[in-house]
């Protein structure tokens, strides 16, 4: 499976944008997925992470009641809406899959065999 993530960009603070994960080769519609961020000279951080039948997600603590991952069934795609930017959630996003349910559970990526490219999210006046 190959992950590819686009929709960051450059968005003022209090802005929204949408974020996408595909999978370029081959599919991953019975994946969980999870959306992962990284800022300059910080760890990486876990945003959100979704089951394979889109029902269950959850959600890092930072980006609660802001981000909401879901599935589109039709596009195959999973997707991260996030509003209610702010100059903190700049950074590098990523998408990650793995064919294991418990990998929802893992907040570190450890859990997670595939990896797209990343998007940048800038969060800037």
């Amino acid at each position: 499976v190959q992950l590819q993530a686009s929709g960051g960009g450059l968005v003022q603070p209090g802005g929204s944008l949408s974020l996408s994960c595909r999978a370029s080769m081959g599919t991953f519609k019975t994946y969980t997925v999870g959306w992962f961020r990284q800022a300059p000279g910080k760890e990486r951080d876990f945003v959100a992470s979704i089951d394979w039948r889109g029902e269950a997600t959850f959600h890092g603590d930072s980006v609660k009641g802001r981000f909401a991952i879901s599935r589109n069934k039709w596009r195959n795609t999973v997707d991260l809406q996030m509003n209610n930017l702010r100059p903190e959630d700049t950074a590098v996003y990523y998408c990650a899959a793995d064919p294991s349910p418990s990998a929802i559970g893992d907040y570190s990526g450890a859990a997670y065999a595939y990896w797209g490219q990343e998007t940048q999210v800038t969060v800037s006046s």
